[in-house]
């Protein structure tokens, strides 16, 4: 069923993954440029296959457990994205002159946040499907 509220949240890790990082930088360089992840072929690499992972995860919606399975995937690359984002705001504040780090390195934790709550609803939906099953 396409109606279901993970398909919403499933979304907007798509529209957040997809596009947010491309217009909001990331972080500032010491000349005061704004990197933004098309600046960097593994970054923007890693938002693009983000936003298809959850795409897939919503043409998937007869197979819950599938879904389950692709959207622990797509944390898992959050949470590598996430980490290379610490690494490179530790890297980057190490300079004589100040750096500045970019709310767009907060996306990686929108779309995990996201992701557990879209994971959540496919649960409970594979949850009422076998009490009902168990009922037949």
């Amino acid at each position: 069923m396409i109606q279901r509220i993970q398909t919403i949240y499933l979304l907007i890790v798509a529209l957040i993954a997809g596009i947010l990082p491309f217009w909001i930088n990331l972080w500032s360089d010491v000349e005061g440029n704004e990197i933004f992840a098309r600046n960097d072929v593994f970054i923007s690499g890693a938002f693009y296959i983000s936003a298809v992972l959850a795409i897939v995860t919503i043409v998937l919606f007869k197979n819950r457990k599938n879904q389950f399975v692709l959207n622990r995937l797509n944390m898992i690359l959050n949470i590598f994205l996430l980490g290379f984002f610490v690494y490179r705001s530790q890297n980057l504040s190490g300079e004589i002159s100040v750096s500045e780090k970019g709310i767009g390195m907060l996306i990686p934790i929108i779309s995990i946040v996201f992701l557990v709550l879209a994971n959540r609803a496919i649960k409970k939906d594979e949850d009422l499907v076998k009490s009902v099953d168990r009922l037949r």
